[in-house]
């Protein structure tokens, strides 16, 4: 085993409560009290550079960066919003700017860029939904949706679809940005949870959920509902024994074929994680224990023989992953539910998990990035920056992006040690 390796597994236990005071400690020299390798336990990760991308005369900006850049990997550019009203283009090998496009609000949604037609679209907490030319940044369409688009826009079946944090479900035109249909759903009464579901474009339908606590499909053309609303919040109530205070479901469905047949898993702020039938809606089943969540992600990691080439084959896995604000990092079955692991987070959560190299990589929002074990969650390698990160990052081969909530762009190469069975692997593209 990589001796660097072995002393991430040793102090993997107790690197959630180290109070990390950014990569100062890195830069003055050793601290007798709290060695280097206890901030950096198997030195996977590096910080290639950091740039301050948002404008430093902004007044009015939230206190935090949220969303998730955009990677073009062909034209070495990402793209990010931020608080300060703007999306930024940025050259990848250096951060230096290309274009900054305003709008009249936050930009705190995940971009999608198009490479058949050079183009990007992105929400702003302005109600608006855009289209920019990504070369140029010059604007091509603006598609008032009357609330904030914070979520990623998806393109599919020759349309545009996207979600505002009005339970409002847009399919547009992608090329002059016209209204091909829309879907609303009346938000629900009393508190809720920051954020909202994108949608999910499968099998011919829509799958969206709403704040109201429901999840509902469309057909993916028309717009016609296609099964009833499932009400994640009665199914809380039913467990908790009292109508929840939140209702909310903001994650996006996933789509996955198990045993059971093609499902959709969501997961509801305080009703848990449910399965349900892809065509019908009905539940397949259901853990109540991962409440809190904000983001899943369903991970996959092929069948494939060891690095060493000696021994049998190792079996495929898939994970379905929960990040929460409240009970931590779960995986579970997603055959089942079953709990496979879970590991208790600093205050506040952390971002949804990015693939890569076989590892995840997750940002917290008050101690900074890690590196993560997707068979077991244990942690590789950490570093605080400072500032605490909210945004997810976003990842390509080797390199990986995120803004931190001081406005720094960190651009981060990871380089996983050698392991062996179930440990993270290299094998794929270098990235940039």
């Amino acid at each position: 085993m990589n001796s660097a390796w072995r002393w991430g597994a040793g102090c993997a236990l107790g690197l959630w409560s180290l109070a990390f005071a950014g990569c100062s400690a890195m830069r003055v020299g050793a601290n007798p009290e709290l060695p280097g390798w206890t901030h950096r336990p198997s030195w996977s990760m590096s910080v290639v550079y950091s740039r301050t991308v948002v404008a430093p005369t902004r007044h009015y900006g939230e206190p935090y960066e949220r969303g998730q850049p955009e990677i073009d990997p062909d034209g070495r550019r990402v793209f990010v919003g931020s608080s300060d009203g703007g999306l930024y283009a940025l050259r990848a090998e250096d951060g230096s700017l290309i274009w900054r496009f305003e709008t009249l609000g936050f930009v705190q949604s995940e971009p999608l860029y198009d490479a058949a037609t050079d183009s990007l679209f992105f929400g702003s907490n302005d109600g608006a939904l855009y289209k920019v030319d990504a070369s140029t940044g010059a604007l091509k369409y603006r598609f008032m949706t009357n609330a904030e688009v914070s979520r990623r826009p998806v393109l599919a079946n020759g349309l545009l679809y996207a979600v505002n944090a009005n339970d409002t479900v847009l399919a547009l035109d992608p090329n002059d940005g016209k209204l091909v249909w829309s879907q609303h759903r009346a938000p629900a009464l009393g508190m809720e949870i920051a954020g909202h579901s994108s949608a999910l474009v499968s099998r011919g339908k829509v799958y969206v959920a709403f704040s109201d606590g429901t999840v509902t499909a469309f057909d993916a053309r028309t717009g016609h509902e296609r099964w009833q609303p499932f009400d994640l919040s009665a199914e809380a109530e039913q467990t908790l024994g009292e109508i929840p205070k939140y209702l909310d479901v903001d994650t996006t469905p996933i789509a996955h074929d198990i045993e059971a047949g093609p499902c959709v898993f969501v997961g509801s702020y305080e009703g848990g994680i449910f399965a349900l039938e892809a065509d019908t809606g009905t539940q397949i089943w259901t853990n109540p224990a991962v409440t809190g969540v904000t983001d899943l992600l369903l991970w996959r990691q092929p069948a494939h023989r060891r690095r060493t080439g000696r021994g049998s084959t190792l079996p495929a896995r898939t994970l379905l992953l929960a990040s929460t604000g409240t009970t931590g990092l779960w995986a579970v079955d997603p055959e089942t539910g079953r709990e496979i692991w879970r590991r208790t987070l600093p205050s506040g959560g952390v971002s949804r998990p990015v693939p890569i190299l076989g590892a995840l990589l997750i940002a917290s929002t008050d101690r900074g990035v890690f590196l993560v074990h997707p068979l077991d969650g244990r942690i590789i390698d950490g570093f605080g920056t400072g500032d605490g990160v909210s945004m997810t990052p976003a990842a390509h081969g080797r390199r990986a992006f995120v803004v931190t909530d001081g406005g720094r762009l960190l651009s981060l190469l990871v380089s996983p040690p050698i392991g062996d069975s179930g440990r993270p692997r290299t094998g794929f593209s270098p990235g940039f």
